[in-house]
């Protein structure tokens, strides 16, 4: 008995001794343009409220960072419902960008979102690219946000895919914003364009510091017995599982092409997932749809990138990006 609890406490030492050296040897920062992360797990806009709704659960210390849920000009009350819909390996949403407003968030979210522990970019969507333009430079004069992702890719909203669909008019919001907001700027784009690589890269063009690759890819459910959509709103955005290797192809190939950072999103949730993003070339990643289930994932995924790295013998997590063999 004695030598199995001994045999326990060694192999108990062993344990912290490794992840010890994981803290100590591994570096999992990344750089994405001008935005220094202290590792690539980030919490995708729309998955984690405004950060508050998760205080109980989840260590904010642990995250790369978190992207609170998109803030547009004014209030919208979104679309009507039914908003969601679980799918086969995923969900579709219609919830159409149901926020108080840039007034609110700045007044009520962003006082509790600045003092976590972590990095907040905060994401805006605009009806027009002036209001990209204004809000974005209301943003900038804040203090506690580290970077500004632009929702140019709703798909849910009347005009909102339409502006990651024109390399031209993505390019022209993004150097807009830019000049405009002294934050690093990360554009997120749709895949639900033939050809995201121009797009991509007329952000890089523009001085985006990083593009996120991707939103959700427009889907739709039906009840065939009432001969009706699911959702209120028809269409939606299918995110999840399912689309994950649609998404790490479109990775790979701005990876191959454009030479910009790239923050890998649809699909995440297990740390499998991370490696595949960042073998394809993504420097970092947001987990969204998984948050869902299990709001704990991010946090724990930080832990086994340690091990992993451990285990692959690299000193730092970019090492791995862009590692690909084919």
């Amino acid at each position: 008995m004695i030598l199995v609890c001994v045999e326990r406490s060694r192999g108990a030492m062993q344990a912290l001794n490794r992840n010890a050296r994981w803290e100590t040897m591994t570096d999992l920062t990344v750089t994405l343009g001008r935005l220094r992360l202290q590792n690539p797990i980030l919490v995708a806009s729309g998955t984690f409220g405004y950060a508050r709704e998760m205080a109980g659960v989840v260590d904010f210390a642990k995250l790369g960072g978190v992207i609170p849920k998109t803030v547009t000009a004014r209030p919208r009350i979104g679309n009507k419902p039914p908003r969601t819909v679980e799918t086969a390996s995923g969900m579709l949403n219609a919830i159409g960008l149901d926020n108080d407003g840039i007034d609110h968030f700045i007044a009520h979210h962003l006082p509790y979102l600045r003092a976590l522990p972590t990095a907040i970019i905060a994401n805006i969507a605009g009806k027009t690219a002036d209001e990209f333009v204004e809000m974005a430079a209301r943003i900038g004069k804040e203090a506690g946000v580290a970077g500004l992702e632009l929702n140019l890719s709703c798909p849910n909203v009347s005009g909102g895919a339409d502006f990651a669909t024109d390399p031209e008019v993505t390019r022209r919001i993004v150097a807009d914003v830019k000049n405009t907001c002294p934050l690093p700027i990360i554009a997120k784009l749709t895949p639900n364009v033939t050809n995201v690589v121009p797009i991509a890269q007329a952000a890089a063009d523009a001085g985006a510091d990083a593009v996120s690759l991707v939103n959700t890819f427009v889907g739709m459910a039906i009840d065939w017995r009432k001969r009706k959509p699911i959702l209120g709103n028809v269409t939606g955005g299918l995110s999840g599982p399912a689309i994950k290797p649609l998404a790490l192809r479109l990775v790979w190939q701005v990876a191959r092409n454009v030479r910009i950072p790239i923050i890998g999103v649809g699909g995440i949730a297990n740390v499998n997932d991370v490696m595949e993003y960042l073998v394809a070339g993504a420097s970092a990643v947001q987990v969204g749809t998984a948050n869902f289930f299990d709001p704990t994932v991010s946090a724990r995924l930080v832990d086994q990138l340690h091990a992993i790295c451990a285990e692959l013998g690299v000193g730092s997590i970019a090492e791995i990006v862009g590692s690909l063999q084919t």
